[in-house]
């Protein structure tokens, strides 16, 4: 699962043309945590999972991968 979220995580944020900083401070994280996530190498708390999916307009279940519907 780890790996997935951190897959989906850098496919959005490519799609968006941001970096892991922008990301990262968009959300309130550092980049480090970040990176962990798209790394896979941690899993993000649900108030970070809802920040996530607010700031790239998708659902908290598409970037657990539960669906593939955004």
């Amino acid at each position: 699962m780890n790996i997935l979220i951190g897959q989906r995580l850098k496919e959005l944020r490519r799609e968006k043309k941001e970096t892991q900083v922008q990301v990262a401070a968009a959300i309130g994280v550092t980049e480090q945590y970040y990176q962990k996530l798209e790394y896979g190498e941690n899993l993000p708390g649900i108030e970070n999972t809802w920040k996530l999916a607010d700031h790239f307009k998708v659902s908290m279940d598409y970037l657990a991968g539960r669906t593939d519907e955004r």
